[in-house]
């Protein structure tokens, strides 16, 4: 069934529109102080660019972090103000910038004109709809958040001169303001239940208690002065050195101090006992507006429960395919056992987990040639998940690097709990989270450079998740599943894309309880229970993200059936690879209107 009228298109901005109606006059002066004077220009593509140039340097001063991860270093001493008072003034601008947009014609723009218009439009209405809906007074989930975040502070800024650490120890000094009102906000959310279940933060303290520490050299934040470059002097090290150490005795330890005793002694035992999103303040339109956020489609919760359900079937059968290849004698529920339980499945060390991940990377490196005709400059690492934040942390996630950092994108492999870690599910991990998965698809987005900056750094998840599965699913032509378990390790994560459909509708939409949830996971999966346990409570604090990856592949696959079938021998798969990453990260109707357009230019050619 499809919806017409998804808050986060239409309804939330006016909603905000009635809100603030008496403060437009205020918005438009902010809007006019900040972004300077509207454009004069009658051209519209002309005014188009001078409205995204002018919106870009707002939100990078809006956004200081974001402005250092993009390499614009003006606001390199400041953390992001997340005060009411800023959002209230954010959602204003939005809202000027959307009035400006909306009197430009888009139909008289070039099709890439109009593609730039309706994703720059798409942002612009998700920032009214999240703090319409109060997103801002939730600022982590199950896994991660603000403070998680500001961790990687250390590697993501850069650190080459002596005002790169002023700029560095200003930061760290601002922790406790930014804390504060990270804390004010989510008092906002306890006072009216825009909380996360209380289910999901048990252990949530294993995330912030190792920041606070008595010694500044135990402290995270205390590595770039164990580093300091070469040319300083030695007074500058010494000087730096000491005001390094104070600053995270007196700020930043301090801090996670005051958010760590919210959490223990106000936040968690206060939080909603509900799981599902419905639950929340106007929990039905925020879960129908997370579901077009994520997967960029007009699809409902019922229809993506039942397609989640047609593609465990299908799956299904491909999975005892498997099992009756290697010749199990048993069911399915006592192979899944056999494959949680038998030692020869798990890595006996961290090392040994990073290096099958690394080699299987490398082979897949050696792959990507015959595969894509465009490969990115930017290379890419193995790591293991930081310590501070494993224990609840997801089996593997891709980091890309901040601009200027001196830093490769990482793909961050979980070696907490090696026993729940299974070496068969290792190949399809790392190609969704390296390459061809996440790492290929950021770093080409990040060199298109002819590009607005406002899609070169966005990130759609149904076009980013569903192309790290697809990528997943690409590792049979390429080779890489040679063993039948590697090969189940595969189906077994495309079976959890499946089952996220079910399970994520389910607790959101239909009254799940999170037992339900885990017992659909563990019984159709090969995944760890400790996996299963964890990945239950990141769909219930993040609603709808879970969906974005099945969905996405499924669009993506059914454009290469389309692709082969119009193009006959002509179909090149570097070609249509290459179609498909060409424009960045795009919604999935768009995506399909750009391979259309590849597949008539491509037949015309021939």
């Amino acid at each position: 069934m499809a919806q017409t009228n998804a808050p986060g298109s239409q309804s939330a901005p006016g909603a905000i529109r009635i809100r603030f109606m008496s403060k437009k006059i205020t918005g438009i002066l902010l809007v006019g102080l900040m972004a300077c004077a509207q454009p004069q220009a009658s051209e519209p593509v002309a005014a188009l660019h001078d409205l995204f140039e002018r919106e870009w340097a707002v939100r990078l001063a809006e956004f200081p972090m974001f402005a250092t991860y993009v390499g614009v270093q003006d606001y390199n001493d400041r953390l992001t103000d997340v005060s009411v008072a800023a959002q209230k003034r954010r959602a204003l601008l939005s809202l000027g910038f959307l009035d400006e947009l909306n009197a430009i014609d888009r139909a008289a723009l070039p099709r890439q004109e109009q593609v730039n218009y309706s994703l720059f439009k798409r942002q612009l209405e998700n920032d009214l709809a999240g703090f319409e809906y109060g997103e801002w007074q939730i600022p982590l989930n199950a896994d991660s958040g603000f403070h998680t975040a500001y961790a990687r502070l250390p590697v993501e800024v850069p650190l080459q001169s002596i005002a790169d650490y002023e700029n560095y120890l200003a930061r760290l000094k601002a922790w406790p303001t930014h804390v504060a009102q990270q804390i004010d906000n989510m008092r906002i959310g306890l006072g009216r239940g825009m909380t996360l279940p209380r289910v999901v933060l048990e252990g949530i303290e294993s995330g912030i208690a190792p920041h606070v520490v008595s010694q500044a050299e135990h402290s995270v934040f205390y590595a770039p002065f164990e580093r300091l470059p070469a040319h300083f002097s030695e007074q500058e090290k010494a000087r730096l050195t000491a005001a390094g150490k104070t600053a995270i005795l007196n700020s930043v330890v301090p801090g996670y101090q005051a958010f760590l005793e919210f959490m223990t002694e106000e936040y968690i035992p206060g939080a909603r006992a509900t799981l599902g999103a419905t639950e929340l303040p106007n929990g039905a339109a925020y879960y129908t507006q997370r579901i077009k956020y994520f997967t960029t489609l007009s699809l409902d919760a019922a229809a993506i429960h039942q397609i989640g359900l047609a593609e465990v079937e299908r799956i299904r059968k491909d999975m005892d395919a498997v099992i009756e290849k290697v010749g199990f004698e048993g069911n399915f529920a006592s192979f899944l056992q056999f494959l949680r339980t038998d030692p020869r499945f798990y890595a006996a060390t961290p090392q040994e987990l990073l290096k099958e991940a690394a080699f299987i990377a490398k082979t897949m490196d050696g792959k990507l040639p015959s595969l894509f005709g465009a490969l990115p400059r930017l290379p890419y690492g193995i790591a293991p998940v930081p310590e501070h934040i494993a224990p609840k942390y997801t089996a593997g996630r891709y980091v890309p690097p901040a601009q200027g950092s001196g830093q490769p994108g990482w793909d961050w492999v979980n070696t907490h709990k090696l026993e729940s870690r299974p070496l068969y599910a290792l190949p399809a991990l790392t190609l969704h989270e390296a390459v061809p998965g996440h790492h290929l698809q950021f770093a080409l987005a990040l060199e298109q450079g002819e590009q607005p900056p406002f899609r070169r750094f966005d990130y759609i998840s149904a076009f980013g998740e569903g192309w790290g599965l697809y990528s997943e699913w690409l590792g049979i032509e390429a080779g890489i599943y040679d063993d039948p378990y590697d090969e189940f390790g595969r189906l077994t994560y495309e079976m959890w894309r499946a089952c996220r459909l079910v399970v994520d509708t389910g607790l959101h939409a239909m009254g799940w309880s999170r037992q339900q949830a885990m017992d659909f996971l563990a019984g159709n999966t090969a995944l760890s229970l400790h996996e299963v346990a964890t990945e239950t409570d990141r769909y219930i604090s993040w609603p709808a993200q879970a969906l974005s990856y099945k969905l996405g592949e499924l669009k993506i696959r059914e454009l290469r059936q389309l692709a082969e079938a119009e193009l006959g021998a002509d179909f090149d798969i570097r070609e249509f690879h290459d179609a498909v990453l060409v424009n960045g990260s795009v919604t999935l109707p768009l995506l399909e209107e750009s391979v259309r357009d590849f597949i008539t230019a491509r037949s015309a050619a021939n």
